[in-house]
C-alpha cells in the first residue's frame, strides 16, 4: 500500500533510493506525450480534482531532478448560455366567412283568374257651364226682360257676346275698373286701380258707380290684359269682376289666339234715362264697337274713312268732344272707333247730335251715305239703308251738347 500524502508530509526523514538508470527519450517524443496526456486529462476529467502526485522516487539529493511546477488545473469550460426559446406570437383568429344567405324560395306559379267582366260605369255628364249663352239678334236681345244677368251670342256675328244686366249697379261693379284702365282720360294705362282710387276717379267725374257708363265694349285682349295687370299688382277684385274672369275662361278668351268682343247694356227702367228707345240706341251703338273689335277688315275700313273722308277740322272736333266726355283723346284708335259708332250708328239725340262733332245734319247724312257704299260688314250696311226718324224729346235743350253713351243720357240724374 503506497504511503498517504499526509504521511509523507509529516515524515522529516529523507529517504534516498539508489539511483536507477533512466531511459532517455528523444525530447520531442516526450513533449508530445506530455501534451497528449494533458489533453486527455482535460477531456476525460474535466471537473475532477487533480490526482495526488506520485511519490517521488528515492534518490539522493544530488541526483534529484529539479522540481517541476505543478500543472495548472484544467480549464473548466463555461456552461453554455441559456437561450430562451423564441416567443412565437399567437396569430389572431381568422374570422370565418359569413354563411351564404339561404337561397330564396322558388316562387310557385301564380294563376291569375281574371274577374268576371263588369260593365263600365257610365261617364258622368260634363258639368253645366257657369253661364248659359244663347244666340239672339237685336230684336230678341231687346225683348229680354233681363230680370237677371242674361248672356247672348249675337246672331249676325257670334264672336260678339252681349251681357244684359238687370240694373246699372252690377254692370258698373263688373266693368268700371276695366273702363278706367282702357279709356278713361287721366288714369293710368299700366296698372289697375285699387278700390279707393276707383272711387275717387268716379267722384271726380261727377258720376256714381252706377252711372259711370251706361254701356260697355271691350275686345277679348283688353279684358285678358286687365286681369293680368290686376294679378301682377295684387289688386283684390270683387265678386262681379271674378265672375267676369270665369266667363272669359268659359269662352276660351285666355288663349292668346282668341278672337272676341264683349258688350253690355242694362234693362229698360234700370235708370230713369234708360227707356226702350234709349236701350235700343245703346245696343246698336255697342254692337258697332263689337264689329270694330272682331273684324279687322271693318277696322281698316273705318281708319281709312277717318283719314280720307273727314276733314282735319272734323277730326279735331271729334277728338275735342270725346275728350270733354273723359275719353282719352291721345288714343287715336279710340277716337276712330267712337266716331263710327256715333256718326254712323247712334241716332238718339239724347246720346248724340251732329253738332257735337261740329257738323250739320246734311254733312252727317253725306258721310253716312259714303260710309255705307263700300261697307264690308253686311248687317251694319243693312242697318244704314234707311236712317230712323229722330227722337223728339221736349225736355232737351238742343244747344246743350248731350252726353255720350259712355256717360249719362241728357236729362238723366247724375
Amino acid at each position: 500500500m503506497p504511503p498517504r500524502r499526509s504521511d509523507l508530509d509529516d515524515d522529516d526523514t529523507v529517504r534516498v533510493r539508489p539511483p536507477r538508470r533512466r531511459r532517455r527519450w528523444p525530447w520531442p517524443v516526450g513533449a508530445g506525450a506530455v501534451l497528449l496526456a494533458g489533453a486527455a486529462a482535460v477531456v476525460l476529467w474535466p471537473g475532477a480534482p487533480p490526482a495526488p502526485p506520485a511519490p517521488a522516487p528515492s534518490a539522493t539529493v544530488a541526483s534529484l531532478p529539479p522540481p517541476t511546477a505543478p500543472l495548472p488545473p484544467p480549464a473548466v469550460p463555461a456552461p453554455p448560455p441559456v437561450v430562451a426559446p423564441p416567443v412565437v406570437a399567437t396569430p389572431a383568429p381568422v374570422p370565418e366567412p359569413p354563411a351564404p344567405p339561404p337561397a330564396p324560395p322558388v316562387p310557385l306559379p301564380v294563376v291569375v283568374v281574371p274577374p268576371p267582366p263588369v260593365a263600365p260605369a257610365p261617364e258622368p255628364p260634363p258639368p253645366a257651364p257657369a253661364f248659359a249663352l244663347g244666340f239672339a239678334d237685336e230684336a230678341a236681345i231687346l225683348a229680354d226682360p233681363a230680370e237677371h244677368l242674361s248672356l247672348f251670342r249675337f246672331a249676325a256675328d257670334p264672336r260678339i257676346v252681349v251681357l244684359d244686366f238687370p240694373a246699372l249697379a252690377p254692370q258698373g261693379r263688373m266693368f268700371n275698373r276695366v273702363a278706367a284702365l282702357t279709356e278713361k282720360a287721366g288714369l293710368p294705362r299700366d296698372r289697375v286701380l285699387s278700390d279707393d282710387e276707383l272711387d275717387a276717379a268716379i267722384r271726380a267725374s261727377g258720376d256714381t258707380a252706377a252711372t259711370f257708363y251706361y254701356g260697355h265694349d271691350y275686345p277679348a285682349a283688353a279684358l285678358v290684359r286687365f286681369f293680368a295687370l290686376a294679378d301682377s299688382g295684387h289688386i283684390a277684385l270683387d265678386a262681379d269682376e271674378e265672375r267676369l274672369r270665369a266667363l272669359l275662361r268659359q269662352l276660351g278668351w285666355f288663349d292668346p289666339h282668341a278672337d272676341g268682343a264683349l258688350i253690355s247694356l242694362s234693362r229698360e227702367g234700370a235708370d230713369p234715362g234708360v227707356t226702350a228707345s234709349a236701350r235700343a240706341a245703346i245696343l246698336h251703338h255697342e254692337l258697332s264697337h263689337g264689329a270694330f273689335f272682331v273684324d279687322p277688315a271693318y277696322a281698316d275700313y273705318v281708319r281709312t274713312f277717318w283719314r280720307t273722308a273727314l276733314t282735319a277740322a272734323e277730326r279735331e272736333a271729334v277728338t275735342r268732344f270725346l275728350a270733354s266726355e273723359d275719353y282719352d283723346g291721345a288714343d287715336e284708335t279710340l277716337m276712330v272707333n267712337e266716331m263710327q259708332a256715333y256718326v254712323m250708328f247712334t241716332d238718339d239725340p239724347r246720346f248724340f247730335l251732329p253738332a257735337n262733332f261740329g257738323m250739320s245734319a246734311a254733312r252727317r247724312a253725306a258721310l253716312r251715305a259714303a260710309f255705307r257704299r263700300d261697307l264690308p260688314v253686311g248687317w251694319l250696311r243693312e242697318s244704314l239703308r234707311e236712317a230712323p226718324p229722330p227722337v223728339v224729346l221736349p225736355a232737351l235743350v238742343p244747344a246743350v251738347p248731350t252726353s255720350s253713351v259712355r256717360s249719362r243720357p241728357a236729362g238723366a240724374p247724375r
